[in-house]
């Protein structure tokens, strides 16, 4: 990972030029428009003191151009300024959201274009990525504006500096010195500032988390009921505390620099101008002259402050482009050419594989053998901790072993385009996502193709028994499956420029509801169980069914009446069930135990139980539990309560 320390020179001119080029790409327009403002921009200073010079000798009897020219050159430059000024204000405007929707492109395609989950769970990763995210909203705007800032500048000091040597070489040179301390202080203000943004984003993206915590839904009953407010609100202080506290020491240091450069500035000033009253009270000059160079005296020092100022803020945001630029950047070119997964003809296997999360962490899996043939019903059970979802995410190319290989007809995942591999795999994961969209929606993330098919998302909710619920809603499968987002309104048709007109002869539009009911509904765990269901099942042509704990939010009844339907939706392709509910896995062609990630046991229920091992054992404590519960209902004393209210 790039250090904030600021690149080497070859490195910035590199960063700069691909962060002025990032720019003229996305904005080419505002970028031409903005390059004439600062060109105008910069030369009216120095037309506006020529012009308020001449009229000052004129008046003073000096020769020079006749008034009303002068006159009529001060006005014309005032509104060109007036003018530009607007200009630049929309142009930089317009720049700035076609540059951010440029780089959030670009920026949100890279993060989306990893395969894994490795990257996103490196926490030096996600700092990056929040430096990325902070560069690509922020800093090829700056570059570019400190390149056109620079144009104008240039033009202005140029101009009058021009004017400062004709009168006095002395007093230019003066003006100048004052540039290489500013120059030279700022470049290293520069450093510490790139050095303070690396070392708080840890504890900004911290408090970002509490403060989202404490106003998320999901979290919200846990926080209310333990009492956990201050304890997460204190931690967001704490974090945003030490983030200020690194912001606070630079700041003062920029004040201690600035300051002594605004005491040496000001001095300078106050000499010049004392030279050059010297010179025209000895007849060497006139009262414009005088006027002239005391406009320029302050626009150049200001123009020179401002200019510094922006090289050394230069050095800060060439540091994040870096991190953008290495981000949005090619990545690492594959191996070699990876092949389409074909379909599963001869089954998905594990050989010999060993992973770990990190170097320094225990093994999750030790040697694990596992073969899925086409058409098997294979079910994985464990204890909490054996590593069974683990195993999930390697079949599924989220997690490369450390040892051994996976295989897709005997062909390493490694050498398979795994966007072709996920297409044929339909997936329940354990931790399934309830995603602030509308149930259809919801569905249709299994197969973004199915969006528009309601008849095919209505058969696969069916299939996960869900159907009945979500067609019930107040607007069906239209409805808004949350509380924290409102659904977009409809579209209304609108009379203007580009759009469609209403013909005098038609007859009004109804008037909309004046209170919409527009509100969400929030669905039970295990109703978002099986959308999570429904959408691997509206994958119907998946060679692989993999289920983890597809049924541990659903009650008995309905738990048997998903499998009922599984165990159809299954017969003809292969499968992988995780449960710790051996009842369900009761049917499977094969039986696996996984303990502290190797499989231990394997075989049929018939066979496990003849074996008398850790299967045999956690299916007989399960069902002395439902046994339990059958004598508990049987005592004396017990009796059925109410059921629904009517």
């Amino acid at each position: 990972m790039r250090t904030a320390r600021a690149a080497s020179a070859p490195s910035a001119l590199r960063l700069l030029r691909s962060s002025c080029l990032l720019y003229l790409r996305a904005a080419p327009g505002p970028a031409a428009l903005l390059l004439l403002t600062a060109v105008l921009s910069g030369a009216a200073p120095v037309v506006t003191a020529w012009a308020a010079k001449a009229i000052l000798d004129q008046l003073g009897r000096h020769a020079g151009p006749p008034l009303w020219v002068s006159v009529t050159v001060l006005s014309v430059t005032g509104a060109v300024v007036a003018i530009a000024a607007q200009t630049a204000q929309y142009g930089d405007r317009e720049a700035d959201r076609l540059v951010t929707l440029h780089t959030q492109t670009e920026l949100f395609t890279a993060v989306s274009r990893a395969q894994g989950l490795a990257e996103l769970e490196d926490p030096a990763f996600q700092d990056r990525l929040q430096l990325a995210r902070q560069a690509s909203q922020t800093s090829p705007q700056l570059v570019a504006g400190m390149v056109l800032g620079t144009v104008q500048s240039m033009l202005t000091v140029g101009g009058f500096v021009a004017v400062l040597w004709a009168f006095s070489p002395l007093i230019a040179l003066l003006v100048l010195s004052a540039t290489l301390p500013a120059l030279y202080a700022q470049v290293k203000l520069g450093r510490r500032r790139s050095d303070m943004a690396q070392l708080v984003t840890p504890f900004l993206r911290r408090q970002i988390f509490h403060a989202a915590l404490l106003t998320d839904v999901r979290a919200a009953k846990e926080i209310r009921l333990y009492g956990l407010g201050r304890f997460f609100r204190e931690r967001m202080l704490g974090d945003l505390g030490s983030a200020q506290a690194g912001e606070r020491r630079v700041d003062r240091t920029v004040l201690r620099v600035e300051s002594a450069l605004a005491l040496l500035s000001a001095g300078l000033a106050g000499v010049s101008i004392a030279i050059a009253v010297h010179l025209i009270d000895t007849g060497r000059g006139s009262i414009g002259q005088l006027a002239i160079v005391t406009a320029a005296l302050a626009t150049v020092q200001l123009t020179i402050s401002s200019l510094t100022g922006v090289y050394g803020t230069i050095s800060q945001s060439l540091t994040l482009f870096g991190h953008y630029s290495e981000l949005v950047g090619p990545g690492p070119a594959p191996a070699g050419d990876l092949c389409e997964a074909p379909p599963l003809t001869e089954g998905i296997a594990l050989r010999d594989v060993w992973f770990r999360y990190h170097p320094s962490h225990e093994w999750v899996l030790c040697g694990v053998d596992l073969e899925i043939r086409p058409g098997e019903s294979v079910a994985l059970v464990g204890l909490n901790g054996a590593g069974k979802s683990t195993l999930v995410k390697l079949m599924a190319g989220l997690y490369r072993p450390t040892r051994g290989e996976v295989t897709w007809n005997d062909t390493d995942l490694s050498a398979v385009d795994l966007t072709s591999l996920r297409r044929r795999i339909g997936v329940v994961f354990q931790d399934f996502m309830a995603y602030d969209m509308s149930a259809a929606d919801n569905i249709a993330i299994g197969d973004l193709g199915a969006a528009g098919d309601r008849p095919r998302l209505r058969r696969a909710a069916d299939r996960a028994g869900i159907d009945t619920v979500l067609h019930a809603l107040p607007h069906g499968y239209d409805t808004w499956l949350s509380r924290m987002h409102l659904p977009e309104p409809a579209p209304t048709t609108t009379v203007g420029r580009g759009r469609r007109r209403l013909s005098r002869s038609a007859p009004p539009e109804p008037e909309p509801d004046p209170a919409p009911d527009r509100t969400g509904v929030l669905l039970s765990g295990g109703q978002w169980q099986r959308v999570a269901l429904a959408r691997a099942l509206l994958r119907t042509d998946a060679d692989l069914l993999i289920l983890d704990e597809p049924s541990s939010g659903l009650d008995p009844v309905a738990e048997r009446e998903i499998h009922l339907g599984l165990r159809e939706h299954r017969r003809g392709r292969s499968s992988l069930l995780i449960s710790h509910r051996l009842n369900t896995v009761r049917d499977a062609d094969r039986i696996l135990v996984l303990e502290q990630g190797r499989v231990v046991e394997e075989g049929t229920h018939s066979a496990l139980l003849d074996l008398d091992g850790k299967y045999a054992h956690m299916f007989r404590s399960q069902a002395d539990g439902y046994q339990l519960a059958d004598e508990e209902q049987t005592r004396p004393g017990h009796k059925d309560l109410p059921g629904a209210c009517s």
